[in-house]
């Protein structure tokens, strides 16, 4: 996969991702939507790995790397299931916009990174209380908000956490891979969570659309995504690949209201308009002339 088509993928992958987990959850309880999802990536990615022939590594630096990718597979795809219950597509995308202020926040703390700058501050600020009042809006219309809110920032917490670590395991091996490795130790942990949680199968209650929805994300948003995700990471900068989340959310947020009829008002638009602001800030602020002079003078 070329690096231009991978990064394109991702993008549109990750833009239809929140919608397709708001749809496959109508009809099927959310812990068995992610669980079936997964399976349908592990079965796919294990047949192209025979059919093409490619090593899985199962050494203990591997594995480490395995466990690490899975951490953000099962903590943030479990929590961003149950936060669709709650939230809608648009607001779920908005959030995980916010991933790379809080990676950073990690790797300062994890891997011993240089100090956040003050620039860096003041846009992770404008960005949370964009958050803020995005959050307020969606208290207003649902009394069980809240949970939606919490489910959802613990899914971004654990994503981020999750790339994090991996950074800390230099070990360079096939994207795909690392995507079926990774599968394989996260898809065991949603079997569990879906016999914790409800262990039912209401198979006659299922609707078309959320099958549909889920055989989306199982094979685009999980196996194809993830490939085209590992595949960016080893090829392009960090911060080409944040610009991904600087556009997900507007295409996510537009298809929400275009098919899922959500509503956007204008609380909604300025909370947006914030965090987008924050993040473009956090991306791209060093490059203002007063910060740029400041970074040179040290």
């Amino acid at each position: 996969m070329s690096v231009s088509i991978a990064y394109l993928a991702v993008l549109l992958i990750w833009s239809t991702t929140p919608l397709g987990i708001v749809w496959s959850s109508e009809s099927i309880n959310p812990s068995l939507a992610v669980l079936l999802r997964m399976l349908i990536a592990l079965v796919l990615g294990a047949l192209v790995i025979k059919v093409r022939k490619i090593n899985i590594p199962w050494h203990k630096q591997a594995l480490t790397l395995y466990a690490y990718s899975a951490l953000g597979i099962f903590g943030g795809m479990l929590c961003s299931y149950l936060a669709a219950t709650y939230l809608s597509s648009g607001i779920i995308s908005l959030v995980f916009g916010l991933s790379p202020v809080i990676s950073a926040i990690l790797a300062k703390r994890i891997l011993a990174e240089p100090k956040i700058s003050g620039i860096r501050k003041i846009s992770m600020a404008i960005s949370l209380f964009g958050l803020a009042v995005v959050c307020s809006d969606n208290f207003n219309l649902a009394d069980d908000g809240i949970y939606g809110v919490v489910f959802i920032l613990l899914a971004v917490f654990f994503f981020s956490l999750s790339g994090v670590l991996v950074k800390s395991v230099s070990l360079a091996i096939h994207p795909l891979a690392t995507t079926v490795g990774s599968l394989t130790v996260a898809t065991p942990l949603f079997l569990l969570s879906w016999l914790i949680l409800d262990g039912s199968l209401p198979i006659d209650t299922w609707q078309a659309k959320s099958l549909w929805a889920t055989l989306y994300l199982g094979v685009f948003g999980s196996l194809i995504g993830f490939y085209a995700y590992f595949t960016v990471l080893q090829k392009l900068s960090a911060s080409n690949v944040t610009l991904i989340t600087l556009i997900t959310p507007i295409v996510a947020l537009t298809l929400g209201a275009v098919l899922n009829g959500e509503v956007i008002n204008d609380k909604l638009l300025v909370g947006a308009f914030m965090v987008l602001l924050g993040l473009s800030i956090y991306h791209f602020g060093h490059l203002l002339p007063r910060f740029k002079k400041k970074q040179v003078s040290r």
